[in-house]
């Protein structure tokens, strides 16, 4: 289970968020903090694996906090309203792995939210190769694309990417469309998407009359 602390001046925009994390599947919120010290505290007695930090409390910087915390076994995701190019520069300085600006929907914080939890499976422990740092960081940010592209069913894009990733062996745009009940070209354009936002591979299989088909497998 993830470990969150999140931290917020405002109490009822604390609450909210908490409630935005502990509704994301293995995320777990441990406490909530309304100021620097308290967040510190909380830190430094509970562990969290990622820590939700505002940059405005009423005692330091959520930037100061972020930039106390490096080294730190935990990883911080900027919430706040503040939308000045230095404060993001300091923030990604600082170490913080997200960037997300107020107001924002539900959706957008669970998709970071989702992409982080893949890119920390990815860099658990281990020696790490070029394409697996690659693919660690491509899965981060991935929860940072809108959902779907312009013109594409939200509902259908989710439905599309829950079952290749579920998907045990390649497949084909035939066999997920037959799976999901949609049609093949569609099926295929959905894909395709997922392979332009680098987290799909692509390749040919060779049929039994010789005429090649694309397979898809979701980028591990």
């Amino acid at each position: 289970m993830t470990k969150v602390l999140v931290v917020d001046d405002d109490f009822r925009v604390a609450s909210v968020h908490a409630s935005y994390a502990s509704s994301v599947e293995g995320f777990e919120v441990v406490a909530v903090a309304h100021t620097a010290a308290d967040a510190l505290r909380a830190v430094d007695e509970l562990r969290p694996d990622l820590v939700l930090l505002d940059n405005y409390l009423p005692d330091r910087s959520g930037l100061e906090v972020c930039a106390q915390l490096t080294g730190a076994a935990c990883d911080v995701m900027m919430i706040t309203a503040d939308g000045s190019a230095e404060s993001v520069r300091a923030a990604l300085s600082a170490g913080a792995v997200n960037y997300l600006l107020k107001p924002f929907g539900v959706d957008q914080l669970v998709r970071r939210l989702k992409a982080w939890q893949r890119y920390r499976g990815r860099v658990r422990d281990g020696l790490l190769d070029q394409d697996q740092i690659d693919t660690a960081m491509r899965a981060l940010h991935e929860g940072d694309r809108p959902q779907a592209p312009k013109g594409q069913s939200p509902v259908t894009a989710s439905l599309v990417r829950d079952a290749l990733q579920a998907a045990q062996d390649p497949v084909s745009a035939a066999d997920l469309g037959t799976e999901l009940g949609i049609a093949r070209a569609t099926a295929q354009r959905y894909l395709a998407g997922l392979v332009d936002d680098g987290v799909a591979l692509m390749r040919l299989r060779y049929g039994g009359t010789g005429r090649p088909e694309h397979e898809y497998v979701w980028r591990r």
